[in-house]
C-alpha cells in the first residue's frame, strides 16, 4: 500500500468521525418544520377569526331586521348593520339572503306572511333568516391552492310584533 492511499484512508476515517456540523443540520431541519407548523397555526387562527366575524355580522343584520315588520324587509339596512359589525373588511361582506317565514303561534303551521287572518284565535310569528358571506384570503400562498375561502354566517331572529 502506498503512502498516498494510507493518507487517503486516514483522512476518510477522520472525516467519518467528525460531528462538527451535525447540530447545524438538525437545527435547520427542525426550524423549517417548526416554521411550517407556526404558519399553519396563524392561517387557521385567521380563518377562524374571520368565520366568527361573519357569523356575528349575520346576527347583527338579523337583530336590525327583527325590530319591526318594516325593518324585516329593509335588506339595505340589514347589510349596513352587518357591515358595521364586520370590521375586518366591511366592503368584502355580502348579504346573499334575507327572508321571512311565518307560522301560527298556537299550532306552528306555516302561513303566508301577507295574510293577517291566517291564524284565527292566535297571532302570526314572523321569523327572519339572514345569511352573510365573506372571503378569507390566506396570508401565505400555497402552491396548488388558488383563491380564498368563502365563509358563511347564518342567523335566525323572531320579528317583534
Amino acid at each position: 500500500m502506498t503512502s498516498r492511499s494510507r493518507e487517503r484512508r486516514a483522512w476518510i476515517k477522520r472525516l467519518a468521525g467528525c460531528e462538527e456540523g451535525q447540530a447545524m443540520v438538525e437545527l435547520a431541519l427542525t426550524m423549517s418544520l417548526l416554521t411550517l407548523i407556526l404558519l399553519g397555526a396563524v392561517e387557521f387562527a385567521g380563518a377562524t377569526y374571520t368565520a366568527i366575524a361573519v357569523s356575528n355580522a349575520a346576527r347583527a343584520a338579523a337583530e336590525y331586521g327583527a325590530q319591526t315588520h318594516a325593518t324585516a324587509l329593509d335588506t339595505g339596512g340589514m347589510l349596513t348593520a352587518a357591515q358595521n359589525d364586520f370590521t375586518i373588511n366591511p366592503s368584502g361582506l355580502t348579504l346573499p339572503t334575507a327572508s321571512e317565514s311565518c307560522a301560527c303561534s298556537d299550532t306552528g303551521a306555516s302561513v303566508s306572511c301577507s295574510s293577517s287572518t291566517a291564524c284565527p284565535g292566535a297571532h302570526v310569528v314572523v321569523t327572519l333568516t339572514v345569511e352573510t358571506q365573506a372571503t378569507y384570503n390566506p396570508l401565505v400562498e400555497v402552491p396548488g391552492f388558488s383563491g380564498g375561502i368563502t365563509l358563511h354566517g347564518w342567523a335566525n331572529q323572531t320579528v317583534l310584533q
